[in-house]
């Protein structure tokens, strides 16, 4: 990576990135490893892996251009924090106090106090929203169970079909996705992965409708459609 970012002889496109333009190719190689593990795919697996672990030599070595750290900082204090959150293995406690117990000690030793602090904005939104959720119901701000979130759900469907304006309807929208969210979170399910299976179910019957079909679907009326959606249904 350094030879590549070299100013004299290196990669004009590599020499070009920042902390910036790299996140995104970060965020992308993680889901890739994701999916990966999703397909049990283990050769694939091993390359993804390997173009994740560039992602943390790539931002390690801009920061070390800047004078901020080097990759060695990076895995001194992945290896400190590992030590300091398992006490139990490298120290003499008893037992684990638990890892989100001293996620939240070393939180309240940094400048923000809040229950939801250092929640990343870059997750993914759902995965976000169930996360801002789990640390608030650590505080207790939560229902005590799953037919709060439920009756939110028909209350924030109410408060969209009375929304007059675009921007009061989008604001209604993400209320209702987040009453979603905290349902699943209630019912024990992944709201993240529920939409990823729902996702590739769509997938399936949506090719499943366009093979069956005998004239393109523009040109089909939405009961035709329909009928055609139902047999792919049975069918995947």
């Amino acid at each position: 990576m350094r030879r590549l970012r070299d100013p004299a002889g290196g990669c004009e496109w590599d020499r070009a990135q920042t902390f910036e333009t790299i996140a995104p190719y970060t965020i992308e190689e993680a889901y890739e490893v994701a999916d990966a593990i999703a397909r049990g795919d283990l050769d694939d697996l091993k390359d993804e892996l390997g173009d994740l672990q560039l992602q943390v030599v790539y931002h390690a070595c801009i920061a070390e251009e800047r004078g901020a750290f080097a990759l060695d900082d990076v895995m001194t204090a992945i290896c400190a924090k590992m030590i300091r959150r398992h006490p139990h293995i490298f120290g003499d406690a008893a037992a684990s106090p638990g890892w989100e117990a001293l996620k939240a000690e070393e939180r309240g030793a940094g400048e923000d106090p809040s229950a939801l602090a250092h929640v990343a904005l870059a997750l993914p939104a759902l995965k976000r929203a169930e996360k801002l959720q789990r640390r608030a119901a650590r505080v207790g701000f939560d229902w005590p169970g799953p037919s709060g979130p439920r009756a939110k759900i028909d209350e924030e469907l109410a408060e969209i079909d009375s929304a007059a304006k675009p921007d009061e309807r989008a604001a209604e929208l993400g209320d209702l996705l987040f009453s979603v969210v905290n349902y699943a979170r209630h019912l024990d399910i992944d709201p993240e992965a529920a939409l990823r299976e729902a996702s590739a179910r769509f997938e399936g019957r949506f090719r499943k409708v366009e093979e069956i079909a005998d004239k393109p679907l523009k040109d089909m009326d939405i009961d035709a459609l329909e009928a055609l959606w139902q047999r792919a249904k049975r069918e995947v």
